[in-house]
């Protein structure tokens, strides 16, 4: 190995040449160079090497950018400006205090320079993080340095190509190694480890560990951290049991960090929390690099008492300074829906910038607060932080994932009038969900035509927006077109089109798509499946959905829990609850039964089929149910006539702090006409106004139908009267129903014509108030009535029908229908079963 010697410094070199600048401000770093001592103390220097020595001490002390200068001005009047040992020990002094122009300036002025100037520059690039300019300097060294390369410079060298992820140049520097024999030194081998695992060649780095003689602490980090960086983190683990097994070795913060994220990052969520308390058996505490990783995983799986506990870790440790640590720490808080927790870490421990804002403006977002999102929003500027494109961005999602579709489009009106900020494929894509959201096709094409001006219209996220505009308004044409304006295809695209076609009841060619995606290089997924399911589920398909749903599990893809609660509501539809049942049992093996959007599907689907005690022990297995949930559940009884359950359940709604909305007072209000309670109706009904919900015509019918079945009639007709919407025929048919119950002819009379001008083919209509006259023995106008539907030719709109399960078949029966495949077989049976009624009834008369 080649020995490294310092430049010796200029033979020519007298103290008495030296000429000390008259006015310094170093006093005191070194005898030589104070200006409370003659300038002829350079005399009693030895020689110049001392002097250069002297100048070199002072710049390793040095830690002040200020004094760096005055030395460095110093050494160019006492003539030291062009020594190549001075002027390398500044060059390193400006790299490391992030001088970098300062630097660059010197190097360019060097008239003789050597490996330890190369290298100087090299670091001052690498630690300002510009490595492709490192690179190019990289480049230039071997162009014009002519003596042997050092094996200094290799670490700094394969620093840069695993930063810059260039494999190739990574192993042209391993070969230029090994020519020139530096493969045995510790440190240039650790970082060949290191520049292989950042480059994503674990194979590359598994091969130079292999054959590395010693190996120190650094080079296990190095191997654990590249397999676990590169997803391999069982492997990573396992190099981690060998280190914890060698009796030489002891593995550090690093290499548990290391491990912990990789885990973490992979997705192994579990697994790094307990990788961290195996760590901290071990007896090593974990750091802030740790912990940066831990939290994001606590996060993710919402625990919030895991949560407080690593709060609490992170106090009494003093590392709330960490702004990494601090960010994690509010975004578990936030994903366990503890925004004010996060706020006063926000408030009192962030480090306030821009992505702070937006991660506490995301975080009000996701919990539905789309008011102090906006707050914050518009306080950035008062902290002195201008708004970039991701805080509009991020306030624009927020207003479209509220449904806040009206404000979205406000706010994004205001992105193009500010022209400090550029709208990008998330601003447009943004706006276009929420135009699809609002039906408002108008706009989009508006929208449209902004993302022709800015040429984002060929960006998949703006094209799959677009398909999802133009087929919910059912034009497959346009987006198939806008579809194939967009440039390089993703995955998410293809999703879009293929959910398009089916929800454009097109579920052959949505298939067929599926084919074609295929052959571009794109894997269908459950996402895919689920759009097609969607869609025949959307068009009445249900028997197709199930379909679709076993052969999805045939081609091997698992179905996620989007695609169970699609198919348990064709189930709904169907009221098939035998298939129901089967649908139940897989989402309990899958282990999604107890997810709320599953737990909604499952309860729906068992009260629509009739089972509103399978409904009940699906609503009792919910771990927290959200008011979706609440409302469900409270439709269920309102649908099966469980009126008092029905109060009672919102009674304790209201008393555990749930915020009613109107879907929740409509199902109340239908409860209320069930049990025939009006002084708990009028409560309730009064009770929106409290919680800002206007009454709605649906919620006023409610209403109407209680006071009429109560008899309360003539309250039902002023309540009909003052009504700030005009009542609908359903609101009518429900005040026409209490008078024929309570026989009020004068008042049914007067609803009967009121349904005829709104549904003059409705023949139910007239049938009631044939019952009413009949109930009141009314018989002229009961014969008027009845002669009026024969002159108008009126017939029944439907017939009832009913159905039953059998063998996974729906069996519909409709009265006086032949046209069932086995009517003859059947009706065979209805005379049986009438004959022995008959005989029983003449034995029970006997």
């Amino acid at each position: 190995m080649a020995v490294t010697t310092l430049p010796a410094p200029p033979a020519s070199f007298h103290a008495s040449n030296v000429n000390p600048p008259k006015a310094c401000s170093l006093n005191p770093l070194h005898p030589a160079l104070s200006l409370s001592h003659s300038s002829t103390q350079f005399r009693q220097l030895p020689d110049s090497f001392s002097v250069a020595t002297t100048y070199a001490s002072a710049l390793e002390s040095c830690h002040c950018p200020k004094l760096c200068t005055q030395i460095h001005a110093h050494a160019l009047k006492s003539g030291f400006g062009s020594d190549r040992f001075v002027a390398t020990k500044l060059l390193q002094l400006y790299g490391t205090l992030g001088y970098l122009e300062d630097a660059v300036l010197l190097f360019d002025k060097m008239s003789h320079r050597n490996l330890h100037s190369w290298k100087a520059i090299l670091d001052a690039h690498v630690d300002s993080g510009l490595y492709e300019e490192a690179c190019s300097y990289f480049f230039r060294m071997l162009n014009e340095e002519e003596s042997a390369l050092e094996f200094f410079v290799f670490p700094v060298v394969s620093k840069i190509c695993g930063a810059l992820g260039a494999l190739e140049l990574g192993k042209q520097v391993h070969g230029m190694v090994m020519k020139h024999g530096f493969f045995g030194n510790l440190y240039v081998g650790n970082a060949l480890v290191d520049m292989y695992g950042k480059c994503g060649c674990i194979g590359g780095t598994k091969e130079v560990f292999a054959v590395m003689g010693k190996k120190d602490c650094v080079t296990w980090n190095s191997l654990v951290s590249a397999c676990a960086t590169n997803g391999m983190v069982h492997d990573a683990l396992g190099f981690l049991e060998m280190i914890l097994e060698c009796e030489d070795l002891t593995p550090t913060v690093v290499s548990w960090s290391a491990v912990i994220g990789g885990f973490w990052q992979s997705g192994y969520d579990g697994e790094a929390i307990e990788l961290m308390y195996r760590m901290i058996e071990a007896g090593v505490e974990p750091n802030a690099r740790t912990l940066a990783s831990v939290l994001p995983a606590c996060a993710r799986l919402r625990s919030l008492t895991l949560g407080k506990e690593l709060h609490g870790y992170i106090i009494r440790h003093g590392i709330m300074t960490n702004s990494f640590v601090v960010n994690g720490l509010v975004d578990v808080y936030r994903k366990c829906s503890e925004m004010e927790a996060a706020f006063r870490i926000f408030s009192n421990h962030s480090r306030k910038n821009e992505v702070s804002f937006n991660t506490m403006i995301v975080g009000y977002c996701e919990n539905g607060d789309t008011c102090k999102a906006r707050q914050l929003f518009d306080e950035m500027e008062a902290f002195g932080f201008c708004k970039g494109i991701i805080s509009w961005n991020s306030m624009l999602s927020g207003y479209v994932d509220n449904y806040c579709f009206h404000e979205a489009w406000r706010l994004f009106v205001y992105v193009l009038v500010d022209e400090t900020v550029e709208p990008d494929s998330s601003t447009i894509g943004s706006v276009l969900s929420a135009c699809a959201d609002m039906g408002s096709l108008k706009r989009g094409k508006e929208i449209q035509a902004q993302a022709i001006i800015r040429g984002l219209d060929s960006d998949p996220h703006v094209g799959g927006a677009l398909v999802e505009l133009y087929s919910k308004w059912k034009d497959i044409t346009a987006a198939r077109i806008a579809f194939d304006c967009v440039g390089e295809k993703n995955a998410s695209t293809w999703n879009a089109l293929i959910a398009g076609y089916a929800r454009c009841d097109h579920i052959t060619e949505a298939c067929l798509l599926v084919h074609d995606m295929e052959l571009y290089g794109f894997q269908p997924s459950a996402y895919t499946w689920n759009g097609i399911i969607a869609g025949s589920v959307g068009n009445g398909h249900n028997e197709s959905a199930l379909r679709l749903f076993l052969d999805m599990q045939t081609l091997f893809l698992k179905p996620d829990k989007y695609t169970v609660g699609i198919v348990i509501s064709a189930c709904s539809k169907l009221s098939t609850i035998h298939r129901g049942k089967q649908l139940h049992a897989y989402a309990i093996r899958c282990g999604c039964d107890s997810d709320a959007h599953i737990g909604v599907a499952l309860l729906d689907m068992y009260a629509k089929c009739g089972s509103i005690k399978g409904a009940k022990a699906v609503y009792d297995r919910m771990q927290n149910p959200d008011l979706v949930s609440q409302n469900a559940m409270l439709n269920a009884y309102a649908m099966h006539g469980y009126g008092d359950d029905g109060i009672d359940l919102f009674r304790r709604m209201i008393a555990r702090g749930y915020v009613p909305d109107h879907v929740t007072f409509l199902s109340v209000l239908t409860s209320c006409v069930h049990a025939g309670s009006v002084d708990s109706g009028y409560q309730f009904f009064d009770m929106m106004g409290l919680y800002k919900v206007t009454p709605s015509l649906k919620h006023y019918t409610c209403m109407v139908d209680l006071l009429s079945r109560a008899g309360r009639l003539d309250c039902a007709y002023e309540l009909m009267r003052s009504m700030p919407v005009e009542p609908d025929a359903v609101a009518w048919n429900a005040f026409l129903g209490g008078c024929v119950i309570h026989r009020n002819v004068e008042l049914g009379e007067l609803a009967a014509e009121r349904l005829v001008e709104l549904e003059p083919h409705n023949t139910g209509n007239l049938v009631l108030l044939a019952n009413l006259y009949a109930s009141g023995n009314r018989w002229i106008q009961l014969n008027r009535t009845r002669q009026r539907i024969r002159d108008l030719g009126m017939q029944k709109t439907a017939a009832g029908c009913s159905w039953i399960e059998s063998r996974d078949e729906t069996q519909v029966f409709v009265a006086s229908d032949a046209s069932h495949g086995r009517s003859e077989e059947i009706y065979g049976v209805i005379d049986l079963l009438r004959l022995q009624m008959r005989k029983l009834e003449f034995v029970d008369a006997l």
